[in-house]
């Protein structure tokens, strides 16, 4: 059998290796007795041993929590009860101490659904995750990298900044020992370092930041390794940010402001062994001060006097103790009372600053200079159509074959804009074959009664707590078609088609029925949970004959955006100069850069009367010819279309023309399938639009309805003469003709 989810979960988080040691003590015991529950002394005792031998051994383990008990064979009763309470507390769903005869054990439940099998199976899991604990704790060597860069850091600052060693160092290699230590687990915590940009800082730092509540140093609270200028001295200090400070305030009234903060949160929280002054010395100016009037607590290694690598861990353990405290006592405690206490309408009312038509280009070439970077190239007005298909909806498809850069062009896009896997803007859900009704997606209850999220519900929750309301989050669907997307997708297909405005808000109904919410902590958490306006959907499909096809329901609404015509010879330009704009950064965008700004066409009518119209009488004529097929589109469609055209006239991104031709390919061809006669003189009579007059090429519906050959041969080659009206749906037509007439049958989503 293999172990509940629950129970191979319990170590994933680890501060310390308490809990893997409480759990092996306990089956020890158990085993020895062969009773369903032991006495909670020898228990104790079997805890206590295990952490005397290691020190006895000589092997680096977690140090006692009392620093005038150094050594684990000095701890007294009183101090054992206390260090156990925070494992038996963290395990309390899996184990139980009666304190009225003070046994400990298993919950019955557990034990039944465990069996013997089971019980073996956790063991090893413990064994394994205590290995894994310590050899981290073996391997890591902290006070060489310390030495190291206050010896050569000075030095280092008259050689090239680019690629240097420390630069590596501090950005990549420090940071992923320390994520190899336990209580430094990457799901909780973000860990980066910084050189400076571009050019040397005068103080290197490495930072250690809770991503519950922040994901940048410019703002809440962190750990963080501050090197003096000249290298004399390393502080490990609990800071925070220096940025956000001075806006809210004032830059007069910045380092009064910094230090009441600092006094506040030193009265919070103990900050044992720590020193609680203004004593620290980085520099004499600049961010130098900032970082003195911001630091909460530092410890001090003088060069040539760090401490062993068992004290440095010992430091940063404690530290980042006391930063757990601060952090969920304090700050997740005080934001969880305040929305039991503070009416809904007090934050929908804070709307973020709207964003100028007039500086959207600006942004927009600031992402395409981003992927440009990267080393990615994308064909021209793809990012203002993926832009502007986004704005018209949020729910677009990026299809075509495997290897075109789908999930790359939304992880990059996201990530000019801010949004990363390691803020938690940015979410990859690899969509499964055996995916098969929306608990896949969205959850389900458990056989405790608990609900257990899934991966977009994860995201959404995140997404609606206040301090991420203005953020834009990207959720990326991948592989989206390798199980049926009307059976796993149709709850959120259908909530898609109720939003609505609410003070100001886009607002959808709920999406997790109250019937899944039994306990009173589910209904906090997932109660009333919508589909939030700053949340936006993106799957990536390869249609082949391992994949399923798209219904009418799906694409009715989304955008297709197509990845089929691939020019192999482009390359990086090593030697590209990007501007430097003097636009605020598309990095601190708010999700109004994004969100609709019309849910209805009456919303933009009164303000875009002629084009709304132009375009109608366009996709009305379209649709005649689409009767034929029954692949004809309603008003969902038209609106979409509308909105695309709208916001293109608005931002001035592309010709009318350029933007319709986008809008053919996307929101009407993906309708077109099958092999009758009609779909041929559907497609001759597209494709006779799409070339319109002047474009060197004479259409014959007539003539082409027994031969279409001479006209795929010149459109299917993957080229389009210039004066086409709409080259891009032309070409796209060529192909689906020349593979109605070799193969029989035809389809946009035939690669």
């Amino acid at each position: 059998m293999s172990l509940p989810e629950f129970i191979t979960q319990i170590f994933r988080r680890k501060q310390k290796s308490y809990k893997m040691v409480l759990i092996l003590s306990l089956i020890e015991e158990l085993k020895t007795i062969n009773q369903e529950r032991a006495s909670y002394d020898k228990v104790k005792n079997r805890f206590l041993g295990y952490y005397i031998q290691q020190q006895d051994l000589g092997h680096r383990a977690d140090e006692t929590p009392f620093h005038y008990h150094a050594r684990w064979s000095e701890i007294t009763k009183g101090q054992l009860n206390s260090i156990l309470t925070t494992p038996v507390k963290v395990l309390s769903e899996v184990i139980f101490v009666d304190t009225e005869d003070n046994s400990i054990g298993f919950y019955p439940e557990v034990k039944n659904q465990l069996g013997e099998a089971g019980l073996r199976q956790l063991e090893n899991l413990a064994k394994e995750e205590l290995l894994k604990y310590n050899t981290a704790m073996q391997q890591f060597s902290l006070k060489n990298h310390l030495e190291n860069i206050m010896a050569q850091y000075v030095e280092a600052k008259r050689e090239p900044f680019k690629d240097h060693s420390l630069g590596t160092l501090l950005r990549k290699t420090i940071p992923s020992e320390l994520r190899a230590l336990p209580f430094l687990n990457e799901e909780c915590y973000k860990i980066q370092g910084s050189i400076g940009q571009g050019k040397w800082a005068d103080v290197p730092w490495f930072s250690i930041l809770d991503k519950r509540i922040t994901s940048t140093t410019q703002s809440g609270e962190y750990v963080v390794y501050l090197f003096a200028e000249n290298m004399s001295a390393v502080y490990l200090t609990l800071a925070q940010g220096v940025t956000t400070a001075p806006k809210e305030k004032g830059s007069k009234d910045k380092y009064a402001y910094l230090r009441n903060k600092t006094q506040e949160i030193r009265e919070l929280i103990p900050l044992a062994n720590m020193n609680k002054d203004e004593n620290i010395q980085l520099l004499g100016h600049g961010r130098g001060n900032d970082y003195q009037a911001s630091t909460v607590a530092y410890i001090k290694y003088e060069r040539g006097k760090v401490p062993s690598d068992e004290q440095l861990v010992k430091d940063l353990q404690n530290v980042i103790e006391d930063y757990r405290i601060y952090v969920e006592d304090h700050i997740l405690n005080e934001t969880a009372r305040t929305l039991e206490v503070e009416p809904v309408t007090e934050y929908i009312e804070s709307v973020p600053e709207p964003i100028d038509d007039a500086e959207i280009p600006s942004f927009l070439h600031q992402i395409q200079s981003h992927i440009r970077r990267q080393g990615f190239f994308f064909p021209e007005h793809l990012i203002e159509n993926f832009y502007l298909s986004l704005k018209a909806k949020p729910f677009v498809i990026l299809a075509g074959i495997s290897g075109t850069g789908k999930t790359r062009l939304v992880k990059l896009f996201a990530e000019a804009l801010g949004a990363t896997r390691d803020n938690g803007q940015f979410t990859l859900i690899p969509v499964r074959p055996d995916w098969s009704d929306p608990a896949d997606l969205l959850g389900y209850k458990d056989l405790s009664g608990r609900f257990q999220p899934g991966p977009i519900t994860k995201v959404f929750v995140d997404a609606r707590k206040l301090e991420n309301q203005h953020k834009p989050y990207f959720i990326c669907l991948d592989e989206m078609n390798l199980a049926r997307v009307e059976h796993y997708f149709s709850d959120l297909l259908s909530v898609m088609e109720t939003q609505e405005w609410r003070e100001g808000r886009i607002t959808t109904q709920d999406l997790i029925s109250p019937t899944l919410l039994d306990t009173l902590e589910d209904q906090v958490e997932y109660g009333s949970l919508d589909i939030p306006e700053n949340v936006f959907l993106i799957g990536t499909v390869n249609m082949d004959e391992t994949t399923h096809p798209f219904s009418k329901k799906v694409l009715d609404r989304a955008s297709t955006l197509e990845f089929n015509y691939i020019n192999l010879e482009q390359y990086p330009d090593l030697g590209e100069q990007v501007e430097v704009s003097d636009s605020p950064d598309a990095a601190d965008l708010n999700h109004l850069f994004l969100r609709s700004d019309y849910l209805q066409l009456v919303d933009a009518y009164d303000t875009n009367k002629e084009l709304v119209v132009r375009t109608t009488e366009r996709l009305v004529k379209i649709n005649a010819l689409l009767e034929d097929i029954h692949a004809h589109v309603g008003f969902r469609v038209r609106d979409a279309i509308c909105f695309y055209m709208i916001y293109n006239d608005r931002y001035k991104l592309m010709s009318e023309e350029e933007a319709f031709d986008w809008q053919l390919l996307q929101k009407i061809l993906p309708r077109i399938q099958g092999s009758h006669s009609s779909v041929r003189r559907v497609l001759l009579s597209l494709i006779k639009g799409a070339i319109g007059s002047g474009a060197g090429v004479t259409v014959n519906i007539q003539d082409l309805m027994e031969d279409a050959t001479p006209l795929y041969m010149k459109w299917a080659a993957g080229q389009t003469p210039p004066t086409a009206k709409h080259p891009q749906t032309a070409r796209k037509l060529a192909f689906m003709l020349r593979r109605l007439e070799e193969d029989g049958f035809t389809s946009f989503w035939l690669s």
